[in-house]
């Protein structure tokens, strides 16, 4: 099976707009195509991760990636998805997050010897004058269909600023740039971002003079991942999932995949592993207890691919420990806390679940005791008074559960 027939056939695309062209370009390892990511935090998280094994599979295949690092756009914020207004950030923060960025994607992706680029709209869109913008980019974009538009549709009744509605003039200047500067011929994006790739190739065709059947204007082509599983995949209860192992341990990143519904561990299994398929479908008809051994499948592949094997062995050894009972907490996520966590040297156990992050609020926290959810050396715990002294917890170490399969080391 061919790179193209096996994205297929994994679930990863929804849409193209010239399906013959795509399948030539990446089958025959022609194709060099970029994705863009927005530096809006400091770590990747599971939101990214189909797009990051996306370009892995395209590499493997010949293909070169080019991973877009959004210094200049990250400035505007991209308003697909959003309810409000991006918090702005400044060059400092921007910068800082794209070196995160950085050093995350190379263990996805080989950049070595010119098998991949990693550049930053920052070095064409912050030297552009914005007169110059509106006279060079702004007669190539109907008010009219941006405004029909689904990712400011969404945005309207609540209100758009003028700022955000530049984000799909600059995106689709973007692919016009990588397209001159570096032979660009394919991107890549989210379901939402539809309407801002096809700004980019209507853009390139007018800027250029190109017919819609001309040869040249046809291998502008634009790709669509159904990127909308990805994104769903990286909510949980408590946040993001991030691929920082300081932000997400090895473990709790494991126990994520481990606990994916049962509904949907196959389909991740088939969309974001490097499992050969013929593996996965002899998987199709498990059920039952078979499904949480897909799960332990999923959980590791995904953890040895984002922390290597070792902390995925590591990991797994963990949750089947404690899950059993024996209660090996060595690799279990921990928290070490500080005199200011607590307050005439006690800490309440509402106050150990939101510092552990098992809570996200002191509200949250309380309806879990409420719910017979929360135990502390697997005695329950439901009066959300009850509190530890500092010299209780530096003599001796807890373990602080939530429902079955979170587990939390706590000490002072």
């Amino acid at each position: 099976m061919q790179i193209y027939e096996e994205l297929k056939a994994r679930g990863l695309i929804a849409q193209v707009t010239d399906e013959e062209k795509v399948r030539d370009l990446v089958n025959n390892g022609k194709a060099t195509f970029y994705i863009g990511f927005d530096p809006t935090a400091d770590s990747l998280h599971v939101g990214h991760f189909m797009a990051l094994c996306l370009m892995k599979r395209l590499q493997m295949a010949g293909n070169k990636p080019i991973a877009l690092i959004g210094g200049g756009t990250g400035m505007i914020g991209d308003p697909s998805g959003k309810t409000d207004m991006r918090q702005m950030l400044t060059p400092e923060m921007i910068q800082h997050n794209v070196d995160c960025f950085k050093k995350q994607m190379s263990r996805f992706i080989d950049f070595s010897e010119g098998k991949a680029l990693l550049v930053n709209n920052a070095d064409w869109l912050l030297d552009l004058n914005y007169i110059d913008v509106l006279r060079e980019v702004g007669p190539y974009f109907s008010v009219n269909n941006m405004l029909r538009a689904e990712c400011y549709k969404q945005r309207m009744e609540k209100g758009l600023s003028f700022l955000e509605f530049n984000y799909m003039i600059m995106q689709s200047y973007d692919f016009y740039v990588l397209y001159n500067k570096y032979g660009c011929n394919l991107q890549f994006g989210g379901d939402d971002q539809w309407s801002n790739m096809l700004g980019g190739r209507e853009l390139i065709r007018k800027k250029l003079g190109l017919e819609e059947q001309d040869a040249k204007a046809q291998a502008m082509t634009i790709t669509l991942l159904l990127n909308s599983e990805g994104k769903k995949m990286g909510k949980t209860v408590s946040g993001a999932v991030w691929l920082d192992a300081e932000k997400t341990s090895p473990y709790d990143f494991y126990q994520y995949w481990r606990n994916v519904d049962d509904a949907d561990v196959l389909k991740c299994i088939r969309m974001l592993t490097f499992l050969p398929l013929e593996e996965i479908d002899a998987m199709d008809s498990w059920e039952g207890s078979q499904l949480n051994k897909a799960k332990e499948i999923l959980a590791y592949e995904l953890t040895k691919l984002v922390h290597g094997a070792e902390e995925a062995e590591k990991a797994q050894a963990t949750a089947k420990s404690l899950f059993s009972g024996a209660g090996d907490a060595e690799n279990m996520p921990s928290t070490v806390l500080s005199d200011e966590d607590f307050t005439d040297g006690k800490i309440d156990i509402l106050g150990i679940l939101v510092r552990t992050g098992i809570a996200k609020s002191r509200s949250e926290a309380r309806k879990l005791c409420e719910q017979n959810a929360v135990s502390v050396d697997d005695e329950k715990v439901t009066d959300t008074y009850t509190s530890y002294t500092k010299e209780q917890l530096a003599a001796k170490a807890i373990v602080v559960k939530k429902g079955k399969k979170v587990f939390h080391r706590v000490e002072a």
